[in-house]
């Protein structure tokens, strides 16, 4: 793995010479540092970490890495490549547990491997680089579709970064955004989003360089935000989407959906069909990751010794109850509640 530094427009993955490049976004918006990766362990390691988030982005992340596995253990001509190209998936699969996009792409990119015949190396790369276009065609697809569901509603507020960061590009929560902006003048919100500040880092950044302006809050700040009047929607992606409509998105939806349904302001969650599974009935069955406390609790408290601990859960369930609209690639699922997801679902 190498690096480069050179700034180019935004985009969490490039995929350039047979190596995917990976926008480091834990220095942004410091720095724009872009790692180099040709081995699938490093780009399990990189999901991980956090340099690339985004349910969509890991999904994409993953398949090019299925793609880096096996063209570096069928090259080595031995009988056993498959089991060490397993071994990998395994890793890979290891990484993050509550994006569904990870495991759908693993799957994906195994079926597809499992229909060739002879050398896999092009086919399962060409199959990586198509995943990546059809995430960023079912964004702007999306874009559209929500805009034109918001109509002329002024006010919008963002939760965490769902644009092309978190995405292959364009975004989802922020596509919509992008789309709706283009039409009409919008006032645009974006709440910190802590511990990992994705709102004060990474959305407000990335929305000033598509030249959006937008207004930052503390997470605190939202219900007197909904309370002045100045929010007609709350635009969110997801990482998960239960048959049943229940969404698991970034820790703080839920309170913002709570919220929301208080001040009378409506909740959007844009995502792609991917992002739905079908498996998971209901939100309380979706895997919530939980990181370490040392990722926001002060350096003082790390002794072990310390009485003070923390709880540091990544990810909320919203029910749908709480869901105005779930807009996807596909079409647009109004009240939740009352269909689930079951109109997507292809047979």
């Amino acid at each position: 793995m190498t690096g480069s530094s050179n700034k180019l427009n935004v985009h969490a993955l490039l995929w350039q010479d047979e190596q995917l490049h990976v926008l480091d976004q834990r220095q942004l918006p410091e720095a724009v540092f872009y790692d180099v990766y040709t081995e699938a362990v490093d780009i399990a390691e990189a999901i991980r970490s956090m340099r690339v988030r985004g349910a969509p982005a890991i999904g994409i992340a993953a398949a090019y890495a299925v793609a880096l596995s096996v063209k570096k253990n069928f090259k080595q001509n031995d009988a056993s490549w498959k089991d060490k190209f397993d071994a990998e998936i395994k890793v890979l699969a290891a990484s993050r547990p509550t994006a569904v996009n990870l495991f759908w792409a693993l799957t994906e990119m195994q079926n597809k491997l499992a229909d060739i015949e002879g050398d896999p190396i092009e086919a399962m790369l060409d199959y990586a680089a198509d995943i990546h276009q059809q995430d960023i065609a079912a964004n702007k697809a999306m874009g559209e579709l929500g805009a034109e569901v918001l109509a002329d509603a002024k006010g919008l507020l963002t939760h965490c970064n769902a644009g092309a960061l978190a995405t292959g590009g364009y975004g989802t929560a922020l596509g919509v955004i992008r789309s709706a902006v283009a039409k009409m003048p919008r006032n645009v919100f974006a709440g910190e989003t802590r511990p990992w500040l994705q709102g004060a880092r990474l959305t407000v950044w990335e929305l000033a360089e598509d030249d959006i302006a937008a207004t930052l809050i503390a997470d605190s700040a939202a219900a007197m935000l909904m309370k002045s009047g100045q929010i007609d929607w709350i635009i969110v992606g997801a990482d998960r989407i239960a048959a049943n409509g229940d969404v698991a998105n970034k820790i703080g939806t839920y309170s913002l959906a709570v919220l929301a349904k208080h001040h009378g302001v409506k909740l959007m969650v844009v995502a792609p069909t991917t992002t739905i599974d079908f498996a998971m009935q209901e939100g309380s069955q979706i895997e919530i990751e939980q990181r370490a406390a040392s990722e926001f609790l002060p350096d003082c408290y790390a002794d072990e010794n310390s009485l003070v601990d923390a709880w540091n859960p990544v990810f909320d369930v919203t029910p749908a109850e709480l869901i105005s609209v779930i807009v996807t690639e596909r079409g647009v699922v109004f009240n939740p509640v009352e269909t689930g997801m079951s109109e997507l679902k292809n047979d």
